[in-house]
């Protein structure tokens, strides 16, 4: 009997699936298309991988399988022929300034023992293990910098940033707020010192001392007499604004702390490293000529130049420069050899982290696995592209199935199999449209993606606006930017392009710092909550006006409810049994834990006093449960921020949708409707790094039509943009390369985009010639 080639799903109900059935084949490319928020990565991600994995874990010991991540069971009724699944998200690695390139792909392992094994070393030296050189392991860290390679301290101008007040007006920047500050001045006026004299007067003696004392005196401090309050004397001890500076840096849980704390530090380099992280004994070692610091901060490309003199033989220096290039090669071939393995993880697009982890898979050399990628393509340039889309296809001749989510109609169209999930977003998706063929969806006609896949280009709409002035920063040396002048016009739409890692992010950040125009505003494509607490009517403001109509209410205030009684993040209001989670968590050791609703609230987050107040009808849980689009006739008071919502598409979105729910589209998309509700936004400079990421063509036309909106407004928009049709609908285009990395950071071609298309040493040209009208899909 031939066994059966194809996957087959039956019932699916995740998130906003509704009882899907979809068969597809294995040994494929398959591609999962629709709007944001339609419900492909539910089946790709929270159904094929998360039965997949579970089913590997049953072969675990239920010892092993407590100390694994699990994705938790689907609600499916039957996968049939899934093979074993490997998941590439492009979620970001840990924010960890010790996670590199060359920790993700395994290079740096191969370079330490490469160090270890066939270093040169100082005569006499004793050999090293290669944990010695590692800044990540207590024998090989610098003392110093404990590996960080970069020293923190405070310094007068740093803590003390406006010289001209006086210690009451405020003049120690870094003191907390609030009671504590109140009391840090209070004891500084006991001791003797002049709180109301500026700064700058202050005797150097006494400056010193209020600021940088390893001194923690105890005085007795007589508040000043407040007729409303009694006031009793107190014991309190002084602390220095240095001590607390980095006290709060270094041991405080509060994210948020450590953020105010980091603005009063100043970072140099430790003196005993030179930023190079690890102890003197093991920089002394060298191959080729380069101590291994040197090694790591080369570009991959750069690095394999360097080693490959040594391939030859079955010494150790052969056998590890052997793989130290075979893993560099699959790096170079998916345009990434401008990095080096000493770049910090964080410092790394989701596209760019997700193809490190592709090139590994690809050198791992498995078969018979499906792999499921989130939008391959995110974050590349069309020459990167292509790439990609070659190694995919090399995944799939080594006999694996290659299921992804995207959205670059380019690499859809490279696909063997398409599943088309729709018609809408939300509740008004998750249904399957077309699972078959690519070109037989072009008889779907309720599928939105078929309307982009195959049509022509289209021209644009009107000729390019006519800038209102010139922001002209000049000499930007940052990263690989080298001294570089740009003009970016004013009042109109920009898109900074260029291969991957040419410098557009870079840019981006300058501009920024601009002090030219009346205020900058950055929207990037971090998420909005990392948790279920962070939903959208807490991101955009609108809980606070859902609130205060709640407390408003006759019966509310003849309880004496405020507003906060109806946030479920505090005592008082939130059901204290789920904590205003709505659920609660059973743990269930070697098994996923399981979610069950509250069996206090049943999901409804509150206690039942809280739920006894009502507003025309509905209690503060039912609000939540609305849509946007049903809240804007619902709630006048926030049809300002519900309108903007809508405007960006998101009318279908829950109020108390959780955060963690949320695509990477429709979280940008929140960010940008929190914006667009503002008023007077006026002369503003907005920097959107990649706006279309994660976004269906449908998707950015809605989105196009609300930046368009903003400069017809006044606005300034300059974007970083690999979308073409984004490109050919900009009034100007800066175009930044040749290459990426030290190939990069130079100006190849700018002016319309029809200027930049016939530019002849840019490499996004032919790709925007090839987009033109007239040349076809």
């Amino acid at each position: 009997m031939e066994p059966d080639q194809y996957v087959r799903v039956r019932g699916a109900r995740v998130h906003n699936l509704r009882g899907v059935d979809v068969v597809m084949p294995r040994d494929a490319l398959v591609a999962f298309t629709g709007v944001s928020g339609s419900g492909k990565s539910s089946l790709a991600f929270g159904t094929l991988y998360a039965e997949s994995q579970r089913r590997y874990l049953e072969s675990v010991a239920p010892y092993a399988r407590r100390l694994l991540h699990q994705a938790g069971t689907p609600d499916v009724d039957d996968i049939t022929g899934l093979p074993p699944a490997v998941a590439l998200e492009q979620r970001r690695s840990v924010p960890s300034s010790r996670s590199s390139v060359g920790t993700v792909t395994m290079i740096s392992n191969s370079l330490r023992m490469l160090l270890s094994r066939a270093g040169r070393y100082p005569e006499g030296a004793e050999r090293l293990d290669s944990d010695a050189f590692s800044p990540n392991t207590a024998v090989g860290a610098c003392p110093e910098c404990h590996g960080q390679g970069v020293v923190y301290e405070v310094t007068e101008e740093s803590l003390v940033p406006d010289p001209s007040l006086s210690v009451r007006q405020g003049a120690i920047a870094s003191w907390p707020g609030a009671w504590q500050g109140k009391n840090l001045r209070d004891l500084l006026a006991v001791l003797g010192y002049d709180i109301d004299r500026p700064w700058r007067e202050l005797p150097a003696e006494q400056r010193e001392w209020i600021l940088f004392t390893d001194e923690q005196p105890v005085v007795t401090v007589h508040p000043e007499r407040d007729p409303d309050r009694i006031q009793r004397p107190y014991q309190g001890k002084y602390s220095s604004a240095k001590r607390l500076v980095l006290h709060a840096y270094a041991d405080s849980k509060s994210e948020t702390s450590r953020r105010k704390a980091e603005r009063f530090l100043v970072g140099a380099a430790c003196p005993l490293c030179g930023g190079r992280r690890l102890r003197p004994e093991a920089l002394a070692v060298t191959f080729a000529g380069h101590d291994i610091a040197e090694l790591a901060s080369m570009p991959l490309q750069t690095l394999a130049g360097v080693l490959r003199p040594y391939t030859e033989g079955q010494g150790a220096a052969a056998v590890l420069s052997q793989d130290l290039i075979a893993r560099i090669d699959v790096l170079v071939e998916l345009g990434l050899g401008y990095l080096s393995a000493s770049r910090s993880s964080p410092t790394l697009s989701g596209g760019e982290l997700q193809r490190l982890r592709l090139a590994t898979q690809l050198r791992s050399g498995l078969f018979g696995v499906v792999y499921v990628l989130d939008e391959p393509s995110a974050g590349l340039h069309p020459a990167d592209t292509e790439a990609l889309t070659s190694v995919l296809v090399r995944l799939k001749r080594s006999g694996n199935t290659v299921f992804f989510v995207e959205h670059d109609l380019d690499v859809v169209r490279t696909a063997d199999w398409v599943v088309d999930v729709g018609p809408g977003a939300g509740v008004h998706g998750g249904t399957i449209l077309h699972s078959g063929p690519v070109g037989e969806l072009a008889r779907v006609e309720e599928s939105v993606t078929r309307r982009y896949l195959f049509r022509a280009p289209s021209a644009r709409e009107g000729a390019p606006r006519t800038p209102r002035g010139w922001l002209k920063p000049r000499g930007i040396t940052r990263n690989n930017l080298r001294g570089l002048d740009v003009d970016v016009p004013l009042g109109v739409f920009t898109a900074i392009t260029g291969v991957s890692g040419s410098g557009k992010s870079t840019l981006l950040d300058a501009l920024g710092s601009s002090d030219e125009t009346d205020r900058v505003v950055r929207v990037n494509q971090q998420p909005i909550g990392r948790t279920p607490r962070s939903n959208l009517a807490t991101y955009t403001g609108l809980f606070d006006v859902v609130r205060k109509l709640f407390a408003a209410t006759d019966e509310a205030g003849r309880r004496g409810y405020d507003a906060g009684r109806f946030s479920f993040n505090v005592q008082g209001g939130r059901c204290e049994t789920c904590k205003g989670e709505g659920y609660v968590s059973v743990e269930l050791l070697f098994l996923p834990s399981t979610y069950a609703p509250c069996p206090d609230c049943h999901g409804a987050r509150y206690n039942p006093a809280t739920l006894e107040i009502t507003y025309d009808g509905l209690t503060i849980a039912q609000v939540l449960d609305l849509t946007v689009d049903d809240a804007y006739a619902f709630l006048p008071a926030a049809r300002r921020q519900l309108g903007t919502l809508r405007d960006v598409g998101l009318g279908y979105l829950r109020l108390g949708q959780p955060a963690t729910e949320l695509s990477g589209g429709e979280a940008q998309r929140v960010k940008l409707a929190s914006e667009l509700q503002r008023t007077g936004r006026g002369r503003t400079l907005y920097l959107l790094d990649e706006p279309t990421a994660g976004l269906h063509p449908a998707d950015t036309e809605v989105l196009m039509r609300q930046l368009g909106a903003l400069v017809d407004g006044g606005a300034t928009v300059v974007v970083v943009e690999h979308d073409l049709d984004v490109i050919l609908a900009a009034d100007h285009v800066i175009d930044l390369g040749p290459g990426g990395g030290e190939q990069g950071g130079t100006i190849v071609a700018q002016g319309t985009p029809e200027e930049v298309a016939a530019a002849p040493g840019s490499r996004t040209a032919p790709y925007l010639r090839a987009h033109l009208p007239g040349s076809g899909p």
